[in-house]
């Protein structure tokens, strides 16, 4: 089977869900979306807000910022590292505890568990034991710059990745270290640790599933797995096998994509709607630039006069093609989300005033903004 790049874009849009109207949510939809797109990217920074917030909100609407601090404590959803730190559902713990394994004695960005540090872990975790779930800023210690994390600060990163503590929430965007056994169902916890084979697979599932359609090396960016494309092979081929996903080739000749079994490749995308620079969408950017003909750049920590676009950059999606970039900044005094900024995309032969003027409103409103203002 071979379908076009335009019916292939059109049905992954379509599979993100994205609504073309206001909507109010609860916690259960939060849970039940969360589930849905498998993986829901963390971010500090807070110039709109935060990127789960944003990402959540163009999909089910508004909801109050404590329901995730609540599904957390309550074990209904946890924080681990998957693509990059995210929000996953509660059913995926069991499978990840290869990956907290995996991360035992190394972190991904090479900090190695010491002696010394295995000290400090040791006060931290009595600590916690004692007083209940605690933030970085109630240990003492300074921080250096940047990535100079003070002991105690690198003695919970380790614990958390090696899943010896778990995040039961946050106080403002700090994680709250929690022992997994308050906040993580017995049934996870004892849950066997998989094997390598059985996490790859069942973590490529889960990326196809959650975003209808990747190539191999699109498996192992979502996933971060070593290897690329070479080394997913084997595992998509695995669950061709028993029927879970099936590879489509494409019309333009490109690498095939990997769906799931029943997907029908088609759909008809409608609503305007500004995207989190972390949306799952925005992942995989040689897939943005073959199906849309997009490429994203992120140019928060680029020096103001280096940046093309601006500072937080949400593109403009309006049906399958994006329109054009919006540089937004919130003003939570005033209630107003500004657009200071709109760069329209090359080839755009129409004006974008009034689907940009909708999308803004409706993020604004689901952010607990009440009005918009175009710079």
């Amino acid at each position: 089977m071979t379908v076009t790049v335009a019916a292939l874009r059109r049905y992954v849009v379509s599979h993100q869900g994205y609504t073309g109207r206001f909507r109010r949510a609860v916690a259960d939809d939060v849970a039940q979306e969360v589930a849905r797109l498998g993986a829901v990217q963390l971010d500090s920074i807070s110039a709109v807000d935060r990127a789960h917030r944003i990402t959540l909100a163009t999909r089910i609407g508004a909801y109050p910022e404590s329901d995730v601090s609540a599904l957390l404590a309550g074990g209904r959803i946890f924080e681990y590292w998957a693509h990059e730190a995210c929000l996953l559902p509660i059913a995926d713990y069991p499978l990840f505890k290869r990956r907290m394994e995996n991360l035992r004695e190394r972190h991904w960005w090479g900090r190695m568990r010491t002696d010394e540090g295995r000290a400090v872990e040791q006060r931290v975790l009595a600590r916690i034991r004692d007083e209940g779930g605690l933030p970085v800023r109630a240990f003492e210690g300074r921080s250096e710059a940047m990535w100079g994390w003070k002991p105690e600060k690198r003695a919970l990163e380790h614990l958390f990745a090696a899943g010896e503590l778990a995040i039961s929430g946050r106080q403002g965007f700090q994680r709250v270290y929690e022992l997994p056994e308050r906040v993580i169902p017995r049934e996870a916890l004892d849950a066997p640790i998989p094997s390598e084979d059985e996490f790859r697979r069942g973590y490529a599932l889960r990326a196809v599933e959650g975003r209808g359609a990747l190539t191999e090396a699109g498996i192992a960016e979502h996933c971060r797995f070593d290897g690329g494309a070479k080394a997913v092979r084997p595992h998509v081929d695995a669950l061709a096998a028993e029927g879970l996903v099936r590879r489509v080739a494409i019309d333009d000749g490109g690498p095939p994509v990997v769906v799931p079994a029943g997907a029908e490749l088609d759909g008809a995308p409608s609503a305007a709607v500004l995207l989190s620079p972390f949306d799952n969408l925005m992942w995989d950017r040689p897939f943005l630039r073959r199906l849309f003909g997009f490429d994203h750049l992120i140019e928060v920590y680029k020096r103001e006069h280096e940046r093309v676009y601006g500072y937080y950059v949400l593109p403009l999606l309006v049906g399958d093609r994006f329109l054009g970039r919006a540089d937004l900044k919130a003003d939570r005094a005033r209630a107003v989300l500004t657009v200071k900024r709109f760069t329209p995309e090359p080839k755009l032969r129409r004006r974008a005033d009034a689907l940009l003027l909708q999308a803004a409103t409706r993020l604004a409103r689901s952010l607990g903004l009440e009005a918009v203002e175009l710079g």
